[in-house]
């Protein structure tokens, strides 16, 4: 008889999911970029300029570094992870199982993430800091 190991979900504080879901709430990226994300990676080229906007991935034009710049900032948060291959770090990302459960939470109550100004400031606030870090 084979025994089957089933890992049991990672359990984040309630505060932690908040933060990562107003992180991503925040920034001009589409929910779709995460519903990508959660099946495959999605590469740097194929989320900035006009092609992210066709793919439903932001709402607005950005260029490869401004992408860059805030995958790094969901990276800090917990949502994503950078993609790796054989050769090292790729331009491509994932989602991380905090940002799976974010999803998931989004899908259930795509209107459960209220941004309030004073969230919207922490927000950036806490981006802002995050640059002085070591």
């Amino acid at each position: 008889m084979t025994q089957t190991f089933a890992p049991k979900p990672i359990q984040y504080a309630p505060g932690t999911i908040q933060r990562a879901a107003v992180a991503f709430a925040c920034s001009p990226f589409q929910w779709q970029l995460l519903a990508a994300m959660k099946d495959q990676r999605v590469a740097l080229g194929e989320i900035a300029g006009e092609q992210g906007i066709k793919a439903g991935y932001s709402r607005r034009s950005l260029s490869e570094v401004a992408v860059e710049d805030l995958m790094m900032w969901l990276i800090q948060v917990g949502l994503l992870r950078r993609e790796v291959d054989g050769q090292g770090l790729t331009d491509s990302f994932r989602l991380t199982p905090l940002g799976r459960q974010v999803l998931a939470q989004w899908e259930k109550d795509p209107q459960g993430i209220q941004l309030s100004w004073w969230r919207r400031s922490q927000n950036w606030l806490q981006r802002w800091l995050s640059r002085f870090s070591v």
